[in-house]
């Protein structure tokens, strides 16, 4: 019986030099840099070259489809078994206490933009794939190792490989958690506009904060123009005394610059993170903006500390799938064309978008704040009897050892849920803190090197059995 773990040790060395190749990279979707041979800006292109290069340089059958998506390809068979990764990331933001790309070790873990989400993931599963390749285990199925580039926005890449190649029979993602995430929750933003004015004492010149959707803004920042300067200045350095923020007031040509930090977290759970842009509303909203008051107020009334949409009478909780979220993220306003707001939901099973869409207007109304629903994904589950959720529990459990782990929903949405038989496996460990989609990303070397072993034995037993 093969030594799995032994097998992903030896590996070690290797995978951490590819896989610091493809992390230096800033593989960050950039629409202002596209063009019609880089549809989504030149790094995520260039990690996708990367990547299939070194794929064909191991053995692999490789191709790219328009610099949007591409895919390594093993084995032979009717059936296709897909694994898919994605080697965008997020923009790094700030508050790192090194290069997001330049990766580095520090007490075992690694530390860079994308290292657990999703390279570093990734890249352990495409090793393990490569091993059982380059050991000469014979395949009973085709198997195509598929990259995106642009998982962190709207899937582009992903959504071209289903309309141009055969849809697979069953698949993994590696960009979520163990064991085994069988379910995720359907999601969707509410785009909010609100309209601009200044005729109060006090004016909202501009609010920035949040860099994406699914992501909880860490900073936010406004300026604005007040009577006294010297009272706000006093309530503000009040205010960042008796909250969980940190922050500064700067003195501008006619008025203050407020700064406010918090801590980013993944958009799927945003109870994780402290969202700057609803601090820095909820003390804003004690001045007389008038006109500005519509998107201060709504901010501060309705979403500060409210992940769960109580204050909307919106809350739901299924008993399979889990609550209801909410992340607030993006946050922005400017006094000539007003504010934009993204309200970002994962729900489960049992409501609607348009059910919350009722909801947020019936409060959204009375502030003149008009409402559209963006595009989505609903809800997604494969029965825990399936054999690949099976399959994929076992080698977990066999090379873990937690023996009371059982299949999971969550409120990410990954690849897995692309493909009816779909799920998401790995490579976060249940007691890793995640760190996806914050300053300081990192993952622990030892659980990179695990994943793989575990990669391993649950692509063996799926190609064999």
């Amino acid at each position: 019986m093969t030594d799995w773990m032994k097998a992903a040790q030896s590996l070690e060395e290797s995978y951490l030099k590819d896989l610091t190749n493809l992390l230096k990279i800033p593989s960050v979707r950039d629409d202002s840099a596209a063009t019609d041979e880089y549809p989504l800006g030149p790094m995520p292109a260039k990690a996708l070259q990367e990547f299939l290069k070194m794929a064909k340089n191991d053995g692999f059958r490789t191709k790219n489809i328009d610099n949007l998506v591409g895919y390594a390809e093993w084995g032979e068979g009717d059936e296709t078994l897909a694994i898919l990764a994605h080697l965008d990331v997020m923009p790094a933001g700030k508050g790192w206490d090194t290069d997001p790309f330049d990766p580095v070790i520090k007490d075992g873990n690694l530390y860079a933009r994308g290292a657990s989400d999703d390279k570093g993931p990734g890249m352990a599963c495409y090793y393990a794939l490569k091993y059982l390749k380059d050991q000469g285990v014979k395949f009973n199925k085709k198997v195509r190792f598929i990259v995106g580039t642009d998982e962190e926005s709207n899937w582009t890449g992903m959504h071209r490989y289903f309309e141009v190649e055969p849809a697979p029979t069953m698949g993994f993602s590696p960009d979520a958690e163990f064991p085994v995430i069988n379910g995720e929750k359907g999601q969707f933003s509410l785009l909010l506009d609100v309209p601009a004015g200044n005729s109060g004492k006090a004016q909202l010149k501009s609010f920035q904060s949040g860099l994406r959707f699914n992501m909880v803004p860490r900073e936010a920042v406004a300026e604005i123009t007040v009577p006294d300067k010297e009272q706000v200045t006093s309530e503000f350095g009040q205010f960042i005394e008796s909250n969980p923020v940190t922050g500064k007031v700067e003195e501008t040509m006619d008025g203050l610059k407020l700064t406010v930090i918090g801590k980013a977290a993944h958009g799927m759970e945003p109870e994780k993170g402290i969202n700057a842009g609803t601090y820095l509303a909820f003390f804003l909203n004690k001045y007389d903006f008038a006109g500005g008051a519509s998107f201060i107020s709504f901010l501060a009334k309705y979403l500060h500390l409210d992940t769960r949409m109580e204050k909307f009478d919106c809350s739901f909780t299924d008993d399979v799938m889990g609550e209801l979220t909410m992340n607030a993220g993006i946050l922005n306003y400017d006094e000539e064309n007003g504010g934009k707001i993204n309200m970002n939901f994962r729900y489960p099973k049992g409501i609607t978008p348009d059910e919350i869409q009722a909801k947020v207007e019936k409060i959204t109304k009375s502030l003149t704040i008009t409402v559209n629903q963006s595009d989505g994904q609903l809800p997604h589950y494969v029965d825990p009897d399936d054999p690949i959720v099976k399959t994929l529990m076992e080698a977990y459990i066999d090379i873990s050892g937690n023996q009371n782990a059982k299949p999971e929903v969550v409120g990410g949405g990954t690849y897995g849920r692309l493909m009816k038989r779909g799920v998401a496996f790995g490579a976060l460990m249940p007691n890793t803190p995640n760190t996806m989609h914050q300053a300081n990303e990192f993952q622990p070397v030892n659980d990179l090197i695990t994943s793989m072993a575990i990669y391993m034995q649950a692509i063996n037993n799926l190609v064999t059995d």
